[in-house]
């Protein structure tokens, strides 16, 4: 599955402030979770938080204490730092045991390979020396840098980044290499599920824009969520279509690609970049513009933009002038709009629904002449047929 792989040029100028005005995002993030949400309020959006993991403890985790001591067993010869954050808390760990000393023996007769340049920076603030960090910041980089070498009976330290990384270990160990991986963080599903599970309906009914992931285990575990409500497939669709998966890196959006979903992703694997990803990604493939009644008009997510002022909309009048503006000049029968009706009301109710999401429509609108009443028939946008911006 090919990659979205976008330029978000830090002065683009679908950065500005309300760039995200009319959408919502779900965000599944844990670490640093407030501070990519405020990222994205920033240019308008609104989001739906709904962690989907939570990190274990380092100082309870029994797997990184075993590694740990099973790399002081013998020298090291060389260390993969995948991350700033993990190996100042394996460090902080392995004080807590009493081990630091004897990890920072081990880690200073190695060769430390630093993913990019935070991990660079938690080794020397370590006072220990890197040996090499890849330009594209990638572990394939640094896999491919080491298989270069002769691997045989070489001890490898690899630091896990809430993932395994399977194929990077398997290719050091075809190659001869004894290999210690070292979860430094691991996942486990976040206690409150419910957050979660909404944001899965909502993702299905159409309820979001784009739902952001800053790890490959928040992907899954929403997969999961899903799959427990027999749900699996309504997502995967709901990504597959409407709904844009926007994914960190490659690495999270594996789950994701491959169940065959497109998904979106900056240049470069940070929070920021990723904001401004969305930034510039949501204008320009997720907005219908065009004229009615001589007003320009720019629908959104949750709302719409007429002449350049920003009306939200409630969820019924808004599913009516998308199935609208799906058909712009064209007359939308009253049954037609009646299955857009957000809890699809009853026969009986239906007729006076539809009435009541065009009035709603008409006055959140403000302009008068943009949805025409077609007698006997139902509505339509008061545009020519086919027009657009």
């Amino acid at each position: 599955m090919s990659i979205a792989v976008l330029d978000s040029p830090a002065d683009s100028p679908e950065t500005a402030p309300d760039a995200l005005a009319g959408f919502t995002i779900g965000v599944t993030a844990t670490r640093r979770r407030e501070e990519f949400c405020a990222l994205l309020e920033r240019r308008g959006a609104r989001v739906v938080r709904a962690p989907a993991i939570r990190l274990v403890p380092l100082a309870e985790d029994a797997d990184l204490l075993a590694a740990t001591r099973a790399g002081l067993s013998a020298p090291i010869d060389d260390v993969v730092v995948t991350t700033g954050v993990g190996f100042r808390g394996w460090m902080a760990a392995a004080e807590g045991w009493g081990l630091a000393g004897d990890l920072a023996e081990h880690l200073a007769s190695a060769r430390l390979l630093t993913r990019g340049p935070k991990a660079r920076g938690a080794v020397r603030a370590a006072g220990l020396n890197d040996h090499w960090t890849p330009s594209t910041e990638s572990c394939e980089e640094v896999k491919q840098h080491l298989l270069a070498q002769d691997l045989r009976g070489r001890r490898i330290a690899v630091q896990l980044h809430g993932e395994p990384l399977t194929d990077f270990v398997v290719a050091l160990r075809e190659a001869g290499a004894e290999v210690i991986e070292v979860p430094v963080y691991r996942w486990l599903p976040y206690r409150d599920v419910s957050p979660l599970r909404r944001l899965v309906s909502q993702a299905i009914s159409g309820g979001v824009d784009a739902v952001a992931f800053t790890s490959a285990p928040a992907v899954l575990a929403m997969l999961n969520s899903a799959r427990a409500d027999g749900l699996e497939d309504a997502l995967i669709a709901a990504f597959a279509g409407p709904v844009v998966a926007a994914c960190v890196g490659s690495v999270t959006a594996g789950p994701l690609e491959a169940r065959g979903v497109p998904t979106v992703q900056p240049e470069r694997s940070r929070l920021g970049t990723l904001a401004r990803t969305l930034a510039r990604h949501l204008p320009e493939h997720s907005v219908t513009r065009l004229v009615a009644g001589g007003h320009r008009l720019e629908i959104r997510g949750h709302a719409v933009v007429v002449d350049g002022e920003l009306k939200p909309l409630p969820p019924a009048p808004m599913a009516v002038l998308k199935r609208l503006a799906d058909k712009p000049g064209h007359v939308v029968a009253r049954s037609d709009l009646r299955t857009v009706l957000p809890g699809g009301p009853s026969r009986d109710s239906a007729e006076h629904a539809v009435e009541m999401a065009i009035t709603r429509l008409r006055r959140a609108l403000g302009p008068s002449g943009i949805v025409e009443t077609v007698v006997k028939r139902g509505y339509r946008l008061a545009c020519d047929r086919g027009e657009g911006l």
